[in-house]
């Protein structure tokens, strides 16, 4: 499981030119089956996502991809967790890890 943090950076005031695929960049990712939770970091710092579901490559290579890390809008920090409690509704995270 990841967590990853888009943190806004130097070229952020292009956001609004690459919304649109950065959007449908998350929109993949829950496609995918493999974002759990997308939302933004307050107040105007950038946003976050955790996810499950694919190898710490394969994530850092899905992240890479986001339109706003190619444009320099955020930066990416991503920390892996390696659940060990969890709701139930959250079960699945573990039987992954």
């Amino acid at each position: 499981m990841f967590v990853t943090f888009l943190k806004f950076a130097e070229n952020r005031t292009a956001a609004p030119e690459f919304m649109a695929a950065h959007n449908a960049w998350i929109a993949q990712g829950f496609a995918d089956g493999v974002f759990l939770c997308i939302g933004s970091l307050q107040p105007a710092a950038g946003g976050a996502i955790i996810a499950h579901g694919e190898s710490r490559d394969a994530h850092d290579a899905r992240i890479a991809a986001d339109p706003f890390v190619v444009h320099g809008i955020v930066t990416a920090e991503t920390y892996e967790i390696d659940p060990k409690r969890t709701v139930s509704a959250l079960d699945f995270v573990k039987a992954a890890a």
